[in-house]
C-alpha cells in the first residue's frame, strides 16, 4: 500500500516556511512497559532502556538542530510513561488545558504537568472530565481537533472549548491500535502562517462519521496507508516545513517529500513498545 492524498493529486504552488516552536520533554529515565494499557503494550517485551535514552536525546537534539526551544520537565519515579509528555496537557497562548488520565497508573502524571505549567506562568485549567491532553487534542490555527473513543470523554471536548475558549471538532476513533488521535493523525501544517492548514490522517481508525467531518474540513490532507500507521508515522511533529517522523514510514517520508515538506526521520522503536513514537514524546507549547 502506498500513501496518497485525497485526490490522487499533489498540491502546488505551496510555500513551506518553518517556524519556530517551543517544546516540553521528559526524559525516559524511568521508562519501561510495566503494565499493558494498550494494544501495543506487553510487559515480556523487555525496553532497552540505554537505547531508549540515546533515541529520545536524538529526537531531542533534532529539535535543537532545526532551531526550535525544548525544555524539560523532570520525571517522576514510578511513572515509566511520563516520557509521552504530549499526554500531560494542551497549552494555547498563556492557558493550559490539564490532563486527567484513563488508568490510575497513570494518574500522577496530570499533577506533575500541572504544576509545571503553573511554575512557569501558565494559567492552567484544573480538569473535571477525563482526558488525556495532546494526545486526543491537535490545535490548529482555526480549531482544535479532538479525540474520542478510547481515553478521552466528550464531556472533555466541551470542558475543553470553554477553558481554551476555541472551536472544537470531535472525532471518533474506532481502532484500537489508534487509541489516541495524535497516532491517528499528524498536523502538518496548523495554518498559523503562510500557508492553510494541513494534515495527514489514516481513515481506518475513525468511524463513518468522522471520516465524512475530515473529508469536509480537509478535502486535500494526505491520506497515510495502514502500513505506515502500523508504525505509528503519523505520530509526527511539524514546525510547517520540517516533519519529524518515524524512520519506518518511507511511504509517507516519500509523500510529505513530493507535498513540499522535508521529511526528518528519526528511530524510537523502544517507544514503540508502549505505543509511543515522536509526537508522544513532545508537548508543543503553542504561541
Amino acid at each position: 500500500m502506498t500513501v496518497v492524498d485525497t485526490h490522487a493529486r499533489l498540491l502546488t504552488g505551496i510555500v513551506r516556511t518553518p517556524r519556530d516552536r517551543h517544546y516540553l520533554m521528559c526524559p525516559p529515565a524511568h521508562f519501561e512497559v510495566a503494565y499493558a494499557i494498550n494494544p501495543w503494550m506487553d510487559v515480556a517485551n523487555l525496553v532497552d532502556v540505554d537505547r531508549a535514552r540515546q533515541q529520545w536525546e536524538v529526537l531531542r537534539d533534532t529539535y535543537l538542530r532545526l532551531g526550535h526551544r525544548v525544555d524539560l520537565i523532570d520525571p517522576l519515579p514510578g511513572q515509566p510513561d511520563m516520557v509521552f509528555a504530549a499526554n500531560g496537557a494542551l497549552v494555547i497562548g498563556g492557558r493550559a488545558y490539564g490532563a486527567m488520565f484513563r488508568f490510575p497508573e497513570r494518574a500522577a502524571e496530570g499533577g506533575a504537568y500541572a504544576a509545571w505549567l503553573s511554575a512557569q506562568g501558565y494559567r492552567v485549567h484544573e480538569p473535571r472530565r477525563t482526558n488525556e491532553g495532546e494526545g486526543d487534542f491537535l490545535a490548529l490555527g482555526s480549531m482544535i481537533l479532538a479525540g474520542t473513543g478510547f481515553r478521552t470523554s466528550l464531556e472533555a471536548h466541551i470542558e475543553l472549548a470553554e477553558a481554551l475558549d476555541r472551536p472544537v471538532v470531535s472525532l471518533e476513533l474506532v481502532d484500537p491500535r489508534f487509541y489516541h488521535l495524535d497516532v491517528a493523525i499528524a498536523v502538518l501544517d496548523d495554518g498559523n502562517g503562510t500557508a492553510p492548514a494541513d494534515i495527514a490522517y489514516f481513515p481506518g481508525a475513525f468511524s463513518r462519521h468522522s471520516r465524512r467531518t475530515l473529508r469536509d474540513l480537509f478535502p486535500d490532507a494526505l491520506l497515510c496507508s495502514e502500513e505506515d500507521a502500523r508504525v505509528l508515522g503519523l505520530n509526527a511533529v511539524s514546525d510547517g516545513h520540517h516533519v519529524v517522523l518515524p524512520a519506518a514510514a518511507t511511504s509517507l517520508a516519500a509523500s510529505l517529500r513530493r507535498r513540499g515538506y522535508t521529511p526528518v526521520p528519526v528511530v524510537l522503536d523502544e517507544f514503540l513498545k508502549a505505543g509511543g513514537s515522536v509526537k508522544c514524546c513532545t508537548m508543543e507549547m503553542h504561541r
